[in-house]
């Protein structure tokens, strides 16, 4: 009958069942990766085909799709591969000129390659790295460019590390610039030079010279980068039948001021003994100590010699001009990204290390101890 607004009644339909509704369940790209036993990183890419797959990887996904009947999704294939076509930089300070001169690098080759460069500072914080990590993922960066040395403790590396795995399942890599490899097996390139070797052959040169107590002043104990060159140091020492007086290697920062201010002390409470070379940790340190030395009345270099590390720009600017350990740092920063861009085909090979040499430069800031200190 009609209703009373002149329009047929109609019969209420029953409910549908959960069965009606939901209808077959489709198959998950994480379902895909497990029956394959691959990565959901390598799914992306076999079906993507925008990166090589090794040819039995691509037939064990390509397997696995058909078996468990795998749709894509296209709204959801057009999220996982959309690229923000950006690299992420952190650094403890970008004042500090070795982390300044590896930035640089990382975005001249940034911008060559039409990437933006998101450059990020820890200030120190204790866990900072991994906070920014964290955010740059969010961010869904293609590169995490982690610089300078890292925290010598396994608890931390294992937290790196698991911050690599979960950049890398995204088809992001974490890449280490300037600080050893992590664990073996997590996705994390590497981008470093011999630290060790560096301190060697700048120490080898001082003890050449005819010096014999030499004072390594700088760089915080925990990190991987003064554990390198201090080992370095005592190793060119130990290669000539020399101990170490433990009393002439003074951990600090990496700052000029440090390396001013404990000069300065020792050289006015003796508590170090007698030196007749500096070895400072940077060159920042180094510049600091040359400024102590000149204020308690000392001739660098005929009283007493001062080296440093990385030659940066401001080793040849000072006076005399600073002999010291020669690191590419922009060159660094150049490869860091290269290999990030050569490593987003890959998600289960092995990780990529490169390495960049160091060399000794010789400037004005050394000589032979003065006669009276030769024994």
């Amino acid at each position: 009958m009609p209703t009373p607004q002149g329009k047929p009644s109609r019969t209420p339909r029953a409910p549908r069942t959960p069965r009606e509704t939901a209808g077959p369940k489709r198959a998950t790209v994480q379902e895909v990766a497990e029956a394959a036993g691959v990565s959901t990183a390598t799914v992306s890419r076999v079906l993507n085909g925008n990166y090589p797959v090794a040819a039995e990887t691509r037939r064990k996904v390509e397997q696995a799709v058909r078996t468990l009947g795998y749709v894509v999704n296209a709204h959801a294939r057009a999220l996982a591969g959309s690229r923000t076509r950006t690299v992420g930089i952190i650094v403890q300070d970008i004042i500090d000129p070795f982390y300044t001169f590896i930035a640089h690098g990382v975005q001249r080759q940034a911008a060559e390659d039409g990437k933006l460069c998101l450059v990020c500072s820890t200030y120190g914080v204790v866990g900072g790295e991994l906070d920014l990590i964290d955010a740059l993922h969010e961010q869904r960066a293609d590169a995490v460019i982690l610089v300078g040395g890292g925290v010598d403790d396994p608890a931390y590396r294992r937290k790196l590390a698991d911050r690599a795995r979960a950049l890398n399942r995204e088809g992001s890599w974490l890449v280490l610039c300037g600080r050893p490899a992590l664990e073996s097996g997590a996705p994390a390139g590497v981008v470093d030079y011999d630290n060790t070797g560096g301190a060697h052959a700048i120490t080898e040169y001082l003890l050449g010279l005819g010096h014999r107590r030499i004072l390594y002043v700088g760089g915080p104990e925990q990190l991987s980068v003064h554990q390198a060159r201090v080992a370095g140091f005592r190793r060119a020492h130990a290669s000539r039948g020399l101990e170490v007086d433990k009393r002439l290697v003074q951990p600090g920062t990496f700052s000029r001021r440090f390396g001013y201010e404990r000069t300065a002390q020792l050289l006015r409470d003796g508590s170090a003994g007698e030196f007749t070379a500096v070895f400072g940790a940077n060159d920042g340190v180094a510049v600091g100590a040359m400024q102590a030395l000149r204020e308690a009345g000392l001739r660098v270099p005929q009283d007493v010699s001062v080296v440093g590390y990385d030659d940066i720009p401001l080793a040849a600017e000072v006076t005399p001009t600073l002999t010291t350990v020669h690191l590419p740092l922009e060159q660094m920063g150049r490869e860091a990204v290269r290999l990030a861009v050569a490593l987003r085909g890959e998600s289960d090979g092995p990780t990529d290390t490169r390495h960049v040499g160091t060399h000794v430069v010789i400037r004005d800031s050394t000589a032979p101890p003065p006669a009276s200190a030769v024994t």
